[in-house]
């Protein structure tokens, strides 16, 4: 199968996406006129205040919200067209998620949880059994792989639930605030393997509020009121004691 990168094709690609939210009858702009591409195995981290359309971008980048008007392309097909259900295919086979809330479910293992999407995708049971335990040695979650999600604290829950996202090793990942609720230890285990997975050549479009985050990828794109209003590569880092508190650049 012809990837992205040989067809030299970016992985994600939007041109002039609008979503306008209707508010009591009143249109409310959430993303005005973006125009984002992201190449295959790349790092893009998108920053902004509050309210700018970071979220919303994401969401609609992986079907979990329709536009408004615009275009979406995932590795050279366009994709914005889609019905519900052939999203869901996408999703299932190309597209991984991970929210700052963790949409695990309750009444399976952490190793079901995990190994659920692989096995959607059509991986063996046994691919999606080694890759459960690698993912889950990664972030120091091993010995809970029987545990049920309420016997997990909320750090280990974003972890499963990273985990859970990179199962089927998906061509892109696409993280919402996926440390918003973390202490520093577990910021700490997810920053590691989103660097390893990065490495491996996986493509990441992740929404942060934390400059220690955003001082792992490739570029940081900034939103204000729906709009990009910069968009920068990262400068080589300055690693301070501990790993996580990277400075984050821009080199215009």
């Amino acid at each position: 199968m012809t990837t992205a990168s040989e067809a030299g094709q970016p992985a994600i690609r939007t041109v002039n996406l609008v979503k306008i939210y209707q508010t009591g009858g009143l249109p409310v702009p959430a993303v005005r006129g973006v125009d984002l591409r992201v190449e295959p195995g790349e790092f893009v981290a998108v920053m902004g205040p509050s309210g700018s359309g970071k979220s919303t971008l994401v969401h609609m980048l992986g079907g979990l919200d329709t536009r408004t008007s615009g275009e979406i392309w995932v590795e050279g097909r366009r994709v914005d067209t889609l019905n519900e259900s052939a999203w869901a295919v996408l999703r299932r086979q190309q597209i991984g998620f991970v929210f700052q809330f963790f949409n695990l479910v309750d009444n399976m293992t952490v190793a079901d949880n995990v190994e659920l999407p692989a096995l959607l995708a059509g991986t063996t049971p046994r691919h999606a059994r080694e890759r459960r335990e690698y993912l889950l040695g990664e972030l120091g979650l091993a010995d809970k792989a029987d545990s049920a999600p309420a016997q997990l604290s909320g750090g280990e829950q974003q972890r499963v639930a990273l985990a859970r996202a990179l199962a089927n090793q998906p061509r892109v990942l696409l993280a919402d605030e996926p440390t918003g609720n973390l202490d520093s230890r577990n910021t700490r285990d997810v920053l590691r393997l989103l660097g390893e997975v990065h490495r491996q050549g996986q493509t990441i479009v992740l929404v942060t509020h934390d400059g220690r985050v955003a001082g792992l990828a490739d570029r940081v794109v900034t939103l204000l009121d729906g709009q990009i209003v910069d968009d920068g590569a990262v400068a080589p880092r300055r690693r301070t004691r501990g790993g996580a508190g990277d400075v984050v650049e821009l080199r215009s």
